[in-house]
């Protein structure tokens, strides 16, 4: 995770400055932001690829357990800063090969202004390429894949959480994880428990691409399984788990849905505990299918 931080701080703080200045030339607003409220990142599309907008009468929202006012939901077209973060340890069921093949499908996939930042792990987290949207740029890096350690999986969940995407926080751009992996934690400091609930704070959506379970569904004394580590991450986040073995469908399916499906809501909790994380639980009418991450935190 040094390797991760020392490349990160300086260059994160550079482009976050620079982009925010590009961004006030050019016109463009910042990220809106909710003054009393919530903003809630959201997932929405009709069943069957059917079109037509969305709107906040066909969607429900529970906080805690109470249903709340939807004070406005729009769509949301702004960028993304991706994140591939892949397991090369050395047990990983997955060959050198396919992990550069994941890396280069999402090069060749994102949207124009999305940028991609490829991080390695397995003992630590180290950058494979940095925020680009070179596509010929990454090819060249994916040399820097190599299979050796164990899976750190939570400490460079974290770490990725911390010094690449919390930068970004304040920009317009949305802000998202696309782990490859089995799920696997051996040997990280930081708990399952705590990475997903700052996942969940810093509203970052988790995708996965999953590789298959090096253990066998093998009982882990003091996490949840590999599968079940894949299956939290995703669903409480708002993400989806893909196979590993159609990476090309996956590359486009995450990709179209963070430019076409997602959208911003925003809402004043109402009738909520303070102070406690609370359950979430989003519902829209038939033919319409919806997720978001499932805790909010203290407020």
């Amino acid at each position: 995770m040094r390797a991760l931080y020392k490349a990160l701080t300086i260059a994160s703080l550079f482009i976050f400055i620079s982009f925010n200045l590009a961004a006030g030339q050019a016109g463009r607003r910042p990220r809106p932001t909710n003054e009393g409220g919530i903003l809630l990142n959201v997932v929405a599309s009709r069943e069957n690829d059917a079109s037509g907008p969305i709107t906040s009468k066909q969607i429900s929202l529970y906080d805690g357990g109470m249903e709340q006012t939807i004070k406005s939901f729009s769509p949301d077209p702004s960028p993304a800063r991706i994140v591939l973060l892949v397991d090369n340890s050395l047990t990983i069921r997955a060959d050198v090969e396919k992990l550069e093949e994941a890396a280069r499908e999402f090069a060749y996939e994102i949207y124009e202004g999305d940028k991609l930042l490829i991080v390695g792990y397995d003992d630590q987290a180290e950058i494979v390429a940095d925020w680009t949207d070179d596509a010929k740029q990454i090819e060249k890096s994916l040399a820097g894949f190599r299979k050796k350690g164990d899976p750190h999986l939570f400490d460079a969940l974290s770490a990725v959480a911390q010094e690449a995407l919390l930068p970004f926080k304040a920009s317009n751009q949305k802000r998202i994880v696309i782990v490859i992996s089995d799920g696997l934690d051996r040997g990280s400091k930081t708990k399952f428990d705590k990475i997903l609930a700052e996942l969940q704070s810093q509203d970052i959506t988790v995708y996965a691409i999953q590789a298959p379970d090096r253990t066998g569904g093998a009982l882990r004394r003091d996490q949840p399984k590999p599968v079940k580590v894949i299956e939290k991450l995703a669903e409480g986040t708002g993400g989806r788990v893909f196979s590993i073995k159609d990476l090309r469908e996956a590359a486009k399916t995450i990709c179209d849905e963070l430019r076409k499906h997602r959208y911003l809501l925003s809402y004043a909790p109402s009738n909520v505990p303070y102070g406690d994380s609370r359950r979430l639980l989003i519902l829209a009418d038939s033919g319409i299918n919806v997720r978001s991450k499932t805790l909010q935190p203290p407020n």
